[in-house]
């Protein structure tokens, strides 16, 4: 690719060998010496770097270029310097660490080439890794931030039973520390998490249509809820009954009558590992 140059200076020789031996190598613009000039042309042009051509230039000029170091860095613009040693020494005392790269002839037209372009070449890797590395630390902090989030937010509880009693004693028991939503059936269940998440569901196994199993195995088929941690709450003691419900891995199996602190126990544990 090529790269844009901004030129200025008094070494008319080294504005020359750009037009002339490096127009393979960069688009090239020359501007005056005059800081509003350049600072119109950076706006228009818009280079990958500023060329400043020394010969036998004032202390005076060196001071001009050393105060339009400020305008170069908040563009993110390079300065380099072409010159005679004696010249480009002259200017480092002057405008110390004002050059990002110093270029001290006789050096040639495709030496010099190659040496900028190297260093816009690794100029922009570099800027690439700090982006990259930006972009992941803002990530992280995105990341970070939503843990905390979730950290902090209430957990949500969806209970299923068709007794409308226990419904109302296990939401009385929960609600204080998690926000509580009930269903009478499996069908109102299944309704209710097409439109809503839950964090957690507490499952009967008896109920009338579909039971808690036939619940289960309609969740776990679901790739929108087949994640949802799920709790049996129930009065099923039959060991053949529950075998048939721990085949299915849920993350709990709780008889009734309900030990509150046993649930709360169960709730967190499941909570903390989903």
């Amino acid at each position: 690719m090529k790269y844009k140059a901004l030129l200025t200076g008094e070494n008319k020789s080294a504005i020359d060998d750009f037009f002339l031996q490096m127009q393979d190598d960069f688009e090239v613009l020359t501007t005056s010496n005059r800081n509003d000039d350049i600072v119109k042309h950076l706006e228009i042009f818009q280079p990958d770097i500023f060329v400043y051509c020394i010969n036998a230039a004032s202390v005076k000029d060196f001071n001009k270029v050393y105060l339009l170091k400020g305008k170069l860095q908040k563009n993110g613009i390079p300065l380099a310097v072409i010159g005679p040693e004696e010249a480009c020494k002259t200017f480092e005392r002057v405008a110390i660490n004002a050059a990002d790269i110093m270029l001290m002839k006789p050096l040639v037209a495709s030496v010099i080439a190659e040496k900028i372009t190297k260093f816009l070449e690794r100029k922009k890797a570099e800027e690439e890794e700090r982006k990259q590395q930006e972009e992941e630390q803002r990530q992280a902090e995105l990341k970070k931030q939503a843990e905390e989030e979730e950290a902090n937010r209430r957990k949500h509880i969806l209970v299923v039973d068709d007794d409308p009693r226990m419904l109302r004693l296990v939401n009385e028991q929960l609600n204080e520390t998690y926000d509580v939503a009930t269903a009478i059936s499996g069908e109102l269940a299944m309704k209710f998490l097409e439109r809503k998440h839950t964090d957690l569901i507490l499952l009967d196994y008896e109920m009338p249509v579909d039971n808690g199993p036939s619940v289960l195995k309609k969740l776990r088929d679901n790739p929108d809820t087949k994640d949802i941690p799920v709790v049996f709450l129930t009065g099923i003691t039959q060991k053949s009954k529950i075998q048939e419900v721990l085949v299915m891995k849920p993350q709990g199996y709780l008889l009734k009558p309900i030990d509150s602190e046993k649930l709360f126990k169960v709730i967190a544990d499941v909570l903390a590992n989903s």
